[in-house]
């Protein structure tokens, strides 16, 4: 009963709040220490009039980051000391000891939270505590959101208060108030509502409103069966983008050069960990320009990647070329060395490379459905990437001599093309997009020396249905392969859905040896 006497007084406080003032140094003492009934007046008083000083110190408080020695109350925050009152720096002393609140006041503490986000002038805020609301409904919040409901100004949100009113009135004991509450939330297409609606289905006694229910369940699934199919879609999308970026430096070296390359996975992972060592450099001398980290990683994955293609390619591959097993062997054993070469240096756990803000969050478009900005971006990475090598291929003088020395090297050797130069050139940028493909996975999963292992198989089969040297076939074959792989996860599981894809493509090539598009023209050298 105390409890809820105290809640009242917050609650009351924020009816008839006037101006905001300033937290002072005795309240914030008196919020911090005492016993527990004293800091309970005091944040009942407080949140009369609370500003942004106020929630944040009461979110400190939540948080366990306050400490107190005397007559001094500090918020300690990422190593720094704060003077919850001012707001500026301040040096911690010897022997502040850390505030402890017990379970009643916890409970409080969230409850004047709570308060503070539904009256915020931030409307994602208050969206977000309603919300917060509906998924877990208390009747105790009633005059809350009541209140809230008259102040609210934004009919969005507005239209989401009466729905976390409904979520608490459908287990109320007066007909009407759950007839209605169910009528309320068949509008509210979520999985919460779901949930909310099958809850209240197992104890309902009214036949009436057990029809009632299971009506409002199937037009709410109905909904959010579009929300699954779209996602299925969108992620095989995304998977497709995913695998197009791995094997569009594959479709250089294996489709325009005939290099069977099984290092290729190795180069994309050493992209993926240059994207972790320019991060680790912003982090540690550039902090502030954190989120401009990206461009800069994608530009040195790709120097990287195609840096250690050149060697490769100079080293050992220039000797091998038309000896399709031995380079194969060499390439493999070339894989191995990388890795166990990144396990030397930077051991053998996986490591974290962050989004930058601009990459993390999502685009909600339906209830049950939220596009990720790290994928959206990954997409639109992948189609540049596609667009900058089919512009370099189809109208340079580098990509005319790589179809020049791929249809007939004799020929293009006897018009003064340097083959060699040419054949440098072209791995070491099928190995600079591998590269790059490392870097967009780093932002959707960790990196680790075994990342190109995952990659590997999918890439050649990509290559290979799309047909050998055909870019827009790889751009089917990718898309293709990533929506139909999605598609079967949902009805075969993950296992079984890769084997039937495997199948399928063995299949097709099987008949349709050339793949989807089959080269045009013919080389003078078959």
């Amino acid at each position: 009963m105390k409890s809820i006497l105290y809640f009242s007084f917050i609650l009351c406080g924020l009816l008839f709040h006037g101006a905001a003032h300033s937290l002072s140094t005795d309240e914030a003492v008196g919020l911090a220490s005492g016993a527990t009934e004293d800091r309970l007046k005091v944040l009942a008083k407080v949140m009369e009039s609370a500003d942004d000083r106020t929630a944040a110190f009461i979110k400190a408080l939540s948080d366990d980051n306050v400490k107190i020695l005397d007559h001094q109350v500090f918020v300690v925050q990422n190593g720094k000391s704060i003077d919850p009152v001012t707001g500026q720096e301040t040096p911690l002393p010897e022997g502040a000891e850390d505030v402890v609140s017990n379970n009643r006041m916890r409970g409080e503490i969230d409850a004047a939270l709570s308060s503070l986000s539904l009256f915020s002038s931030d409307d994602s805020v208050r969206l977000k505590a309603i919300k917060e609301m509906i998924k877990d409904p208390d009747a105790s919040r009633m005059g809350l959101i009541q209140k809230a409901l008259l102040n609210e100004k934004n009919e969005k949100i507005k239209i989401q208060i009466e729905f976390a009113k409904a979520a608490i009135e459908i287990n109320d004991e007066d007909l009407s108030k759950r007839t209605l509450a169910i009528s309320l939330l068949s509008g509210n297409a979520t999985p919460e509502t779901v949930r909310l609606l099958n809850d209240r289905l197992q104890t309902e006694t009214e036949e009436k409103l057990k029809t009632q229910i299971k009506d409002a369940l199937k037009q709410i699934q109905g909904k959010l069966a579009w929300g699954e199919r779209l996602g299925t879609l969108f992620t095989g999308l995304s998977l497709g983008s995913i695998l197009l970026l791995v094997a569009l430096g594959l479709a250089i070296t294996y489709g325009l050069m005939g290099v069977i390359n099984m290092a290729h996975g190795e180069l994309m992972m050493l992209g993926a960990y240059a994207t972790y060592m320019v991060q680790a450099f912003f982090q540690h001398h550039f902090p502030q320009w954190f989120d401009a980290y990206l461009p800069v990683a994608v530009v040195f994955s790709f120097l990287t990647s195609a840096m250690v293609g050149a060697i490769l390619e100079r080293v050992i591959l220039k000797h091998l070329y038309g000896r399709p097993l031995e380079t194969l062997l060499a390439t493999w054993g070339i894989s191995l060395m990388l890795m166990q070469g990144v396990r030397s240096i930077f051991g053998a756990q996986n490591v974290t490379v962050e989004n930058p803000v601009w990459m993390s969050g999502g685009i909600e478009v339906l209830s049950n459905l939220t596009l990720p900005w790290n994928r959206i971006v990954i997409i639109f990475f992948a189609a540049f990437v596609l667009i900058a090598m089919s512009l370099l291929i189809g109208k340079t003088r580098l990509g005319l001599f790589v179809r020049g020395v791929t249809q007939n090297r004799p020929m293009a050797s006897s018009l003064g093309v340097n083959t060699n130069r040419v054949d440098t050139y072209a791995f070491a940028l099928g190995s600079g997009i591998a590269g790059m493909a490392g870097c967009a996975l780093s932002q959707i999963g960790n990196v680790g020396p075994d990342l190109g292992q995952s990659y590997i198989v999918d890439s050649f089969m990509v290559v290979v249905l799309g047909g050998v040297g055909q870019l827009l076939g790889s751009v089917y074959a990718a898309v293709g392969l990533g929506v139909l792989n999605k598609l079967l996860e949902g009805v075969a599981g993950a296992v079984l859905a890769k084997i039937t894809v495997l199948v399928f493509i063995v299949i097709f090539i099987q008949k349709r040896p050339q793949g989807l598009f089959a080269m045009k023209g013919r080389s003078a050298e078959t």
